[in-house]
């Protein structure tokens, strides 16, 4: 006879907090974390967006070119 594996089921472990889990808590909770936010400075951020937005601008471009070659391409064929 085949012996049966049995499978342990794991109770999920819930995480105790001592403030309870009130609006209140989960806001005070939020402020700490925003607390340690690094935020960036006015000219990181101005910088960084700028590149981000000539990468989109670059990527689209190079979709579109590639694109219009293809429909070229397809028009040829077809």
């Amino acid at each position: 006879m085949a012996k049966k594996d049995t499978v342990k089921k794991e109770k999920p472990v819930a995480k105790e907090t001592a403030g309870g889990n009130g609006v209140a808590d989960f806001a005070v909770q939020t402020k700490e974390e925003l607390g340690k936010v690094v935020w960036p400075s006015r000219q990181q951020l101005i910088s960084e967006s700028a590149a981000v937005i000539l990468m989109v601008i670059l990527v689209s471009t190079i979709i579109y070119l590639i694109d219009q070659f293809f429909a070229w391409g397809a028009g040829k064929v077809f």
